[in-house]
């Protein structure tokens, strides 16, 4: 027995260098790398700045004889292969900073030699409260924000001053997936931890040992789910942005800045070759980042993360927020609406929509009382009155916060508005001029509020809208918040999120608009009045716009 495992054994070893020696025919001659030189530029070197000018931008190239890949490793726990051996690090620790660099020069057949540096360099640039954001301090798991939409998207990545494409640059253009949309693939299982070790931030991938691959990278045809095992922690830095979006006339509004540097391959969630992120906006709770896909720089593609699992409600912290007050009405003083900042629009006609009231500046209709407006629908005989109060000429303004704190009216047929319309109405005619509905209410249908837009395409029977149903909305004052900016628009009432739009240069909010104020009774949006209606106010406490 023995010799026979003796003699198996000796068959297998021959076998084995058998192998090799195939193996060995196959990469044909092994030499090891030599003559392994670095080159090494400081971007913005100088006598006055020795250590660079505070970007933290480091170019490496590398050349050896007989070398066919090369791999930067940094003390600071990140590492890069470069098969061309020409690689570009950004160093992001704050201050004037040594570090260790080693360089391996990979030869046929596995063999390699290396060379250790040393490269002192200034940055500048940090950004605690995105590390906050990222780590909650500590540590923090993100998710995809699934049932927003627009969650995943992908739009062109160019410079403002492309005739074409450059005006789209911030926004995915392109595609915007629907709420949920990836539901049946294996996207939405990715949960990504970010925390702190010590100093350091860290970053791992949990994808449930799949993940989401682009049709570039993988397959060649569709995107689909593939085995990966990410485990394991890898080292994040952040530096500054300069993408083209970074040199927008607005990138203050479209862009954090900030670029989130995933060490040894790493990636959020969906694979497009690429391991950084620009942030365009991060919150406590919600976070929307930019990517360019490698091989196709052409293509950004956008992705917006949660810290709520999925399943759970809860309402994001506005990614914009406008706190100048810049526009007010507390009605304070009794009488008619202050004139300096409120005209009307008056008469009948259906105003488009077949509605049955015909508006005045009436006392009866109008009047500022006990510390609220009062807009009064009222029956006269077998005709209705109302009145429209408009800041158009007197206050427009593009992009902002608005909040209205509001009592609706009561019956069957009533339709109280608070809105806004494009103030070039008039030579850009609806929808075109655009129309942002801040709350619209039916008297047919209490207590359901509703937040819309109307553009081309989307407009009259179809506008883009969402729903939220409230309670007491006729007995009891409700905030009707939006938050209007360059990316989104945000519908609230009491602070809680209902509606939210992602605006872009293809749509017509991206100019001055006023506001309305208004009681309509009946018509395509109102419904049947009931025969018992006989009068019902919207009591307005203030009216506040802040930029």
């Amino acid at each position: 027995m023995k010799k026979i495992i003796t003699n198996i054994v000796s068959i297998f070893v021959l076998l084995l260098m058998v192998n090799c020696q195939e193996d060995n025919l196959g990469f044909g001659a092994i030499d090891t790398p030599a003559n392994l030189q670095v080159a090494v530029e400081i971007t913005g070197k100088s006598v006055a700045f020795p250590n660079g000018d505070g970007s933290g931008k480091v170019k490496f190239s590398s050349t050896a004889d007989n070398a066919i890949s090369y791999k930067y490793i940094f003390s600071d726990g990140t590492s890069q292969n470069s098969p061309s051996g020409v690689f570009e690090n950004t160093f992001a620790t704050p201050g004037i900073n040594t570090y260790t660099v080693t360089v391996i020069a990979s030869g046929a057949g596995g063999v390699a030699t290396n060379t250790t540096l040393e490269v002192t360099v200034f940055s500048d640039f940090k950004d605690e409260q995105a590390l906050q954001f990222l780590t909650a301090g500590t540590s923090r798991k993100w998710y995809w924000a699934q049932t927003e939409p627009g969650h995943l998207g992908v739009g062109p990545n160019v410079a403002w001053s492309d005739p074409t494409f450059g005006i789209k640059n911030y926004y995915p253009d392109f595609y915007q997936a629907k709420p949920n949309e990836k539901s049946a693939t294996c996207l939405y299982n990715s949960v990504m931890t970010f925390s702190l070790v010590g100093p350091i931030m860290k970053f791992e991938l949990d994808n449930k040992g799949q993940t989401y691959y682009n049709g570039a990278f993988k397959g060649g045809g569709e995107d689909a789910c593939y085995d990966l095992n990410t485990s394991g922690l890898k080292t994040v830095t952040l530096s500054k942005s300069e993408s083209f979006v970074t040199k927008n006339p607005d990138s203050a509004t479209q862009t954090r800045g900030t670029v989130i540097n995933i060490a040894d391959g790493g990636f959020m969630g969906y694979f497009v070759g690429t391991s950084s992120y620009e942030i365009l906006s991060i919150t406590d709770n919600r976070m929307v980042v930019r990517v360019i896909q490698s091989g196709n720089p052409f293509l950004a593609w956008y992705h917006t993360f949660t810290t709520s699992p999925p399943g759970a409600t809860v309402t994001p912290t506005p990614t914009v927020d406008y706190t100048v007050l810049k526009f007010s009405d507390e009605f304070n003083n009794d009488g008619a609406p202050d004139p300096t900042k409120w005209g009307y629009d008056l008469g009948a006609g259906g105003w488009g929509n077949g509605e049955a009231q015909t508006y005045t500046s009436a006392a009866d209709n109008v009047i500022v009382q006990g510390g609220s407006l009062k807009i009064t629908a009222k029956k006269v005989g077998t005709s209705y009155t109302s009145t429209r109060l408009k800041t158009e000429d007197k206050y427009e303004f593009t992009y902002g916060k608005i909040e209205v704190k509001a009592k609706l009216p009561v019956g069957g047929g009533t339709w109280p508005a608070i809105w806004s319309l494009g103030q070039d109405y008039k030579t850009n005619t609806w929808p075109k001029c655009g129309e942002i509905d801040f709350m619209e209410h039916k008297g047919n249908d209490p207590n359901v509020i509703h937040g819309t837009l109307h553009y081309p395409g989307n407009f009259g029977a179809n506008p883009n809208t969402a729903t939220t149903t409230i309670a007491n909305a006729s007995t009891e004052f409700h905030i009707y918040k939006t938050i209007w900016s360059p990316t989104s628009i945000q519908f609230y009432v009491d602070n809680k999120l209902f509606h939210t739009f992602a605006n872009s240069s293809s749509v017509p909010f991206n100019s001055d608009f006023f506001m309305i104020l208004n009681v309509a009774m009946g018509g395509t949006f109102g419904g049947a009045i009931d025969p018992a209606f006989t009068q019902s106010s919207m009591e307005i406490d203030y009216v506040r716009i802040y930029q």
